[in-house]
């Protein structure tokens, strides 16, 4: 698998522009601001359906525009014919206009539209289709940064190799949403507990998306186990380490249980959306808590460990090897860790983006160069 080609409109600070990349590696150069870690955004949205970044879609779509498109061409190692076309469309909506098509997801005021080969698809359905592991200088605060972090590792990996985590998940998002909003409401009108056993209250409505939550958040929780298990059981050539998966489960017994601290804070604090990651290093006999007690040259081992791990999941969970994407880390690594790089760079299709062009100079010659303001390839 790899990235024939990568067209953005509207998208971020592109305006218009179009990338034909070869199977190898490609090196994007530019200063800061220059739209690098966009270029990489894009890339993830064809590979997940949705920004790895951005808290609102609005964000995206350039400033003054209606709309964003985002096209990239998958070939196929095996054939030089065989490619897919792979879409994301981000419509602002307009609040008069009624429900969004059924293939459309939304978020806040904008429509997503995906489409394989120009028919509309479901997100669950579009992931997957590119395969990506992206390795950028946030995820190196992985270990020492809070929850989310380490669970959208999970996520990274989940979304793309599991299409039943990607149905439960979304499920789950969407009840935890309305579920929330039904807590919020709860508790702004004052009535706490009381409002949810009222005639006419929402007692059934809390049923409906208790039920769905705890179903699809159950699923969540079996494939982040079974993923942890597999990260445990993975060949660790750089550096060891155990992960241990803090996970939160969601039952009945546990939603009544918090249910009078939910109504007074307006939100569900139980189920995926609290699980944690920690990760220990071994010593002797004994473990101990990377976060705490490892230096930070042991912790950005860790994550590059993980990540050439994600690698090797993608491609023995669905039998093709993932695309890389490297976003502007070099200036985050020493010598010895951007030789590690370096090594695994001949087993598939990577893009690099640096401000510094002299962590790559000697490998200039092997390598394509896009440099960003030009939009175009540079062989050098």
């Amino acid at each position: 698998m790899f990235l024939r080609s990568l067209s953005l409109q509207n998208f971020r600070n592109y305006e218009k522009a179009k990338f034909e990349f070869a199977k190898n590696t490609t090196v994007v150069v530019g200063p800061n601001t220059a739209g690098k870690t966009n270029f990489t955004e894009a890339i993830s949205m064809l590979t997940t359906g949705k920004s790895p970044r951005a808290e609102k879609d609005e964000d995206i779509i350039g400033f003054g525009e209606t709309s964003a498109r985002v096209t990239g061409e998958v070939g196929s190692n095996s054939s030089d014919k065989d490619s897919v076309e792979l879409q994301v469309i981000l419509v602002k909506r307009d609040p008069s206009a009624g429900s969004t098509n059924s293939l459309q997801a939304s978020s806040g005021q904008v429509s997503r539209k995906y489409t394989v080969n120009k028919v509309a698809k479901r997100r669950v359905d579009f992931a997957g289709n590119l395969l990506c592991v992206l390795f950028s200088p946030e995820d190196l605060d992985i270990i020492i940064g809070g929850p989310s972090l380490r669970r959208r590792l999970l996520n990274e990996i989940l979304e793309q190799t599991d299409r039943d985590y990607r149905n439960a998940y979304s499920v789950f998002e969407k009840a935890l949403r309305q579920r929330n909003a039904l807590l919020y409401n709860a508790r702004e009108t004052g009535r706490g507990a009381a409002q949810r056993a009222l005639p006419g209250g929402n007692e059934k409505q809390f049923e409906y998306w208790d039920k769905l939550i705890i179903e699809n958040g159950n699923i969540v929780t079996k494939k982040r186990e079974e993923l942890i298990q597999n990260i445990n059981n993975f060949s660790k050539d750089i550096f060891d380490f155990i992960a241990f998966y803090d996970k939160s489960t969601i039952t009945e017994e546990r939603l009544l249980k918090y249910k009078d601290a939910e109504l007074a804070s307006g939100v569900t604090l139980v189920g995926p959306h609290r699980d944690d990651v920690g990760f220990s290093m071994l010593s002797g006999n004994s473990t101990h808590d990377i976060k705490s007690f490892g230096s930070r040259g042991q912790q950005r081992l860790t994550i590059l460990q993980i990540k050439i791990i994600e690698l090797s999941l993608v491609e023995e969970k669905v039998g093709i090897r993932p695309i890389l994407v490297l976003d502007d880390i070099f200036s985050e690594l020493d010598s010895g860790h951007i030789k590690l790089i370096f090594d695994i760079l001949g087993k598939q299709q990577t893009f690099i983006t640096t401000t510094h062009r002299e962590f790559i100079d000697d490998k200039l010659k092997d390598f394509q160069v896009v440099e960003l303001g030009r939009n175009q390839l540079i062989n050098k």
